[in-house]
């Protein structure tokens, strides 16, 4: 009887002693872990990204020019269907045809004038530079030694060293065949891969999207036309002023300011210094009118190019830019020093976005707010 008194006792005490047991690690099933295991595995996928992002630093940045290719393949078949009533795809095939026929002839016509001037071109520069140095020296301004190797490793450690791949010349003629290729892909077609990265996305950011980047490629398309005729400009104005004024070496210092020119504020200045130091290198008249030519040139890109194609469009601030090129540059090497404006760019055109949608999103509250349904 005592006995049965005290099991009674134990199970009526036995509820007592009991508490709530929280769901374990292995509790798959609960609604707890499953969140938990989301954050953790965002968190997770973030950090993966990043590194990823680091390490393929190189290819993200080639199928980057891919995309900049694109668009002005597609910004040339555009210009084109205002005089040819073709559809757009010949008009695509003429812009690649003729993208691929100059290039064929800058490299059988002109290439071995080229080469020959650029093997001289070295020459040159460096003897300038000796003997400013021996002039800096005669005025107590410090013994310098320069040479071509010192100058070759003090321009790679300044614009970095991850694309260093690019700066050899196999490597940078591989990667212009993959920006074409890339580019001609996404030109034939973009609409396509639009739609296959709005499909990773949620129903409800789509639209937001389409909007995004249909401002970006308009944005691109504009500021890759005002480059491109500000190459043009430069190179064929430097080429024929050198010529009339009997500057060395005036093809290669036509093209070299025209390829600078894809580099807004230092490729203006990198090209200014050759064109001065090649100047005088002749005597000191032409030295002079190599920095009439190079003012003047710059002045007709800058303030009538620029202002009347890209800036309106794009409205980067000059100081802007250049921090972009300098941050790109050391981080990213030659191939981010490129493609820092029109990245810039694009960061741009997405922060507008979202600011406008934010706005949006504050006026429906406050409407919502004074005239509650």
């Amino acid at each position: 009887m005592a006995a049965t008194k005290r099991t009674a006792g134990t199970r009526a005490a036995a509820p007592a002693d009991t508490h709530t047991e929280a769901p374990g690690p292995t509790e798959i099933r609960s609604q707890l872990v499953r969140i938990e295991l989301l954050k953790a595995g965002v968190w997770l996928g973030l950090a993966l990204l990043i590194g990823i992002c680091i390490i393929l630093v190189q290819p993200i940045l080639l199928i980057f020019a891919g995309i900049v290719m694109a668009s002005m393949l597609d910004g040339g078949a555009r210009l084109l269907g205002r005089v040819l009533p073709i559809g757009r795809g010949w008009r695509l095939l003429i812009v690649c045809l003729t993208l691929v026929a100059f290039l064929l002839w800058t490299v059988m016509f002109a290439g071995s004038q080229i080469a020959d001037q650029a093997a001289t071109l070295q020459k040159v520069v460096m003897a300038q530079v000796e003997r400013i140095a021996a002039w800096a020296s005669a005025h107590g301004m410090g013994n310098l030694q320069l040479d071509t190797k010192t100058i070759t490793d003090n321009l790679a450690g300044t614009f970095g060293r991850v694309t260093a791949a690019v700066g050899t010349v196999l490597g940078g003629l591989t990667s212009l065949v993959m920006i074409l290729v890339l580019g001609i892909f996404i030109a034939i077609e973009p609409r396509l891969y639009e739609r296959g990265v709005a499909w990773m996305l949620p129903m409800k950011a789509r639209e937001n999207f389409y909007i995004t980047t249909a401002r970006m490629g308009f944005t691109l398309r504009r500021l890759m036309a005002g480059r491109l005729l500000g190459m043009l400009v430069e190179g064929i104005g430097t080429w024929l002023a050198c010529l009339a004024v009997g500057i060395p070496m005036a093809a290669l210092m036509g093209l070299l300011t025209g390829l600078l020119a894809f580099i807004p504020n230092i490729g203006a200045i990198v090209s200014g210094v050759l064109l001065v130091l090649v100047g005088f290198s002749a005597g000191t008249d032409t030295g002079l009118y190599a920095i009439l030519i190079y003012f003047v040139v710059q002045t007709v890109d800058g303030y009538l190019i620029v202002p009347m194609v890209a800036k309106k469009t794009v409205d980067l601030a000059p100081a802007l830019v250049l921090g972009a090129q300098i941050l790109f540059g050391a981080l990213l090497g030659l191939m981010g020093l490129f493609l820092a404006d029109p990245i810039i760019a694009m960061i741009k055109v997405a922060l507008e976005r979202e600011a406008e949608r934010n706005a949006g999103a504050q006026a429906d509250t406050k409407t919502a707010a004074i005239n509650p349904t």
